[in-house]
């Protein structure tokens, strides 16, 4: 019988290719990161975004006027002294744009903050218990959910002064419930996986289990509905401001900087528009960057290839 050797043994070589297919493996974060760098609106959003946050929080160290503080000219439109012209009182309305951005954002970020943490924990627990625990918790999460929001937030803002911090415990105390929901529904699934039952078997505490396993693999739902509530919590912001139930002066916000010059619409609209821009521009870039976020964590999406 006449033995065959198979191709590539020691008997038989195969000449060297000129083309070598390598494989690596891609770690998960690698590949929800390129796909988050391909999606090209989330990537200028983000830009966009950020420049903003450095705008608000690092420029009125820079600026020669004072949101708080008179100048001489009254009612000037915009020009180079006064990027954003001022109002009837002389204040400079470039300062107070700014002061009014980093207001806003700080509300929106914590509200996103808070709503996440509170949200995400209380969906976890209750997927991972099930049962008479779940129903309970989702009961409760429900409740919250009927309550209608913006009454509720102007009725409790109306008592709290305005400072901006409690404005944004109160949207984030009736926002939670949202979060919840998504990651309860994550977790249902995650807790029958078998890393899970090895966990268990390996005797972990059910709070290990929940925080060390269960939300780290929720953490793509968690931060794309942490996207979205940066941008519902700057819109209830302007909202209540809007109205005169969100931050008083002499602090401001963009918001507050819209209410107050809706009188002056038709004689100085650069006072009405340019603040009202900045709350488009950042309530669109929130949510670019949250479809970015969404189409990269989605499992459904093709496989990233070299």
């Amino acid at each position: 019988m006449t033995d065959i050797e198979a191709p590539g043994s020691a008997g038989t070589q195969l000449p060297p290719s000129d083309h070598e297919f390598t494989v690596r493996q891609r770690s998960q974060t690698r590949l929800v990161l390129r796909r988050f760098l391909r999606h090209r609106a989330a990537m200028v959003s983000l830009v966009v975004f950020v420049l903003i946050l450095l705008w608000a929080f690092i420029g009125p160290h820079l600026w020669h006027y004072s949101y708080r503080k008179y100048t001489p000219d009254n009612s000037q439109p915009p020009s180079w002294k006064h990027p954003f012209g001022t109002d009837s009182s002389g204040y400079d309305a470039y300062a107070q744009v700014m002061r009014g951005t980093q207001t806003s954002l700080k509300i929106a970020i914590l509200i996103a903050l808070g709503s996440t943490f509170v949200g995400a924990v209380w969906g976890a627990v209750a997927g991972f218990y099930r049962g008479f625990v779940d129903a309970v918790m989702m009961r409760v999460a429900d409740l919250v959910l009927t309550l209608p929001l913006f009454a509720i937030a102007l009725v409790i803002s109306s008592r709290s002064g305005g400072s901006w911090y409690w404005i944004a415990a109160v949207i984030a105390g009736l926002t939670w419930a949202y979060v919840s929901r998504v990651v309860r529904s994550t977790v249902l699934s995650l807790r029958e996986k078998e890393f899970v039952e090895a966990a268990k078997a390996l005797g972990a505490s059910d709070a290990r289990i929940i925080f060390r396993h269960l939300l780290p693999n929720s953490l793509g739902p968690i931060i794309v509905n942490a996207t979205v509530l940066v941008a519902t919590g700057i819109l209830t912001e302007t909202a209540l401001s809007f109205v005169g139930f969100g931050v008083q002066p002499p602090d401001t916000s963009l918001g507050l900087l819209v209410s107050q010059a809706q009188t002056a619409v038709d004689t100085r609209p650069w006072l009405f528009y340019i603040p009202g821009a900045f709350i488009i521009a950042i309530a669109l870039t929130i949510n670019f960057i949250g479809d970015g976020l969404r189409d990269a964590f989605d499992p459904r999406q093709q496989r990233v290839r070299q």
